[in-house]
């Protein structure tokens, strides 16, 4: 996503005579994005045409272990997420943010003490937290992957996998020109899917309630690891019965699949044997489903055990690879396609566009399309 400079960030003295102004401060902005099992924040300000970012945040937090089965917030869990949600506030406090959205997603929706919880967030930081609806996640997630949609999809589908739930958007962008599609999935950061503009339409979109987290308590006592894997993946098919899309038929010309999560970007690193993650190599690399296939099945092979040591899946992330991996090989049987896009972006880079855009400091929909050049794995 390419930011634009407000025409006041380039102020020029109109006399050389005069001592030259100071370009005015924009203010950073903030999101925070409180899942199922990660609390993960940006602060950023747009610089020229990209986005600075000034600190950032992450913590596997597991706010929802134990949901699945309990129905609620567990104390320890709270008592983590609280912890780390102190850090973010003085994170905040020492940028001197004012600009913020701080949002909660899947565990907070479901549990019944979820109110409660955001009441003591509030009283114990100060940060006031605000759980949105699926379609709000839903559409923030493709928001964030509009600059990696390709100017010949006709035809996307965007994935979010999280802890608690997975989110799908089928989008027709078959009446946009090429050049715009990007923009028209931009557009869709300040209305609802039912409104659509500028020739995105939204042909159906889901909020499944499983995710990572959600997937690997349910068959938790599967031990197995090959059958556990296997029962997840079907498990995960059945339950998009419901999601219009999947009983039609699609060209694989034309036809884009974009990934944004953890699970993605794990993947597209070990398909690269990265054993420190590097973003700037795997946003935007483009994995063929042969290639997704082979390093499914080297996880496979390494067992549980070799998952834990292998540094390109990394300790935060060994015991919720194989869900993630289960609910993408489901898709990619649903839906076969050549290539899946890898976004190492999502709610937080979509909350921080929605707030710039809105503040005229972003571009909007009629902006030529600023999409990075594609890599190919």
């Amino acid at each position: 996503m390419t930011p634009k400079r407000p025409a006041q960030a380039e102020a020029i003295p109109d006399t050389v005579d005069r001592p030259l102004r100071a370009k005015p401060r924009i203010e950073p902005y903030a999101a925070l994005d409180l899942g199922t099992n990660s609390c993960r924040m940006l602060i950023a300000r747009p610089e020229g045409d990209h986005m600075g970012i000034i600190d950032s945040f992450s913590k596997a937090v597991q706010l929802g272990a134990g949901l699945e089965t309990s129905g609620t917030l567990s104390r320890l869990s709270i008592r983590r997420t609280v912890q780390a949600l102190r850090v973010c506030q003085r994170k905040l406090e020492q940028h001197g943010v004012r600009q913020m959205r701080l949002v909660a997603t899947e565990a907070c929706r479901r549990a019944r003490n979820g109110a409660s919880f955001v009441a003591q967030v509030r009283r114990e930081t100060g940060l006031a937290l605000e759980v949105i609806t699926p379609e709000e996640e839903a559409r923030l997630a493709v928001v964030s992957c509009g600059p990696l949609v390709h100017p010949s999809s006709e035809q996307l589908l965007v994935v979010d996998i999280g802890g608690g739930s997975t989110e799908l958007v089928w989008i027709d962008l078959s009446r946009v020109p090429p050049r715009q599609r990007s923009a028209a999935v931009l557009s869709l950061h300040d209305c609802s899917f039912a409104n659509a503009r500028f020739g995105a339409r939204v042909v159906d979109w889901i909020s499944v309630p499983l995710g990572v987290a959600t997937l690997r308590e349910r068959f938790a006592d599967v031990q197995d690891d090959a059958g556990a894997f296997a029962l997840m993946s079907w498990y995960f098919e059945e339950s998009l019965a419901d999601f219009i899309p999947y009983e039609g038929t699609h060209r694989r010309d034309g036809f884009q699949i974009v990934g944004t999560s953890g699970t993605v970007t794990t993947v597209a690193a070990s398909h690269l044997g990265l054993r420190r993650y590097d973003r700037a190599q795997v946003d935007g690399l483009e994995l063929t489903s042969d290639q997704i296939d082979a390093v499914i099945r080297e996880y496979l092979r390494l067992g549980p055990e070799g998952r834990r040591s292998d540094a390109r899946i990394g300790r935060d992330r060994h015991m919720l690879i194989m869900p993630g991996a289960a609910i993408l090989q489901a898709l990619l049987r649903v839906w076969p396609t050549d290539r899946l896009s890898v976004a190492d972006r999502g709610l937080r880079e979509g909350l921080l566009y929605a707030q710039m855009s809105r503040d005229g400091v972003f571009p909007t929909a009629d902006r030529p399309n600023g999409a990075p050049a594609r890599r190919k794995g």
